[in-house]
């Protein structure tokens, strides 16, 4: 009688859909394919091999770039003949 029970009882225990076991699996995926070098934190010397020139150039462009107010969209109106 004990194992009639426990084989209707197994019938009673609902498992979820597959969809629900693999929830966040594609979003979880995607972040992974998005990461170029995993290990990338643990770089000691991230710059090694970036010219210095370059690099400082970059970082004054990046500077001016909040020292001026970008500059406004042209209004599309109308047609202009």
């Amino acid at each position: 009688m004990l194992a009639l029970a426990a084989a209707m009882a197994q019938g009673c225990a609902q498992q979820g859909p597959r969809w629900e076991r693999e929830f966040g699996g594609a979003v979880r995926a995607n972040l992974a394919a998005q990461v170029l070098d995993p290990a990338a934190g643990a770089n000691a010397d991230p710059a090694s091999g970036v010219d210095g020139r370059a690099a400082r150039g970059a970082i004054e462009r990046y500077q001016r770039s909040f020292a001026l107010p970008p500059e406004p969209a042209p209004l599309l109106v109308g047609a202009q003949q």
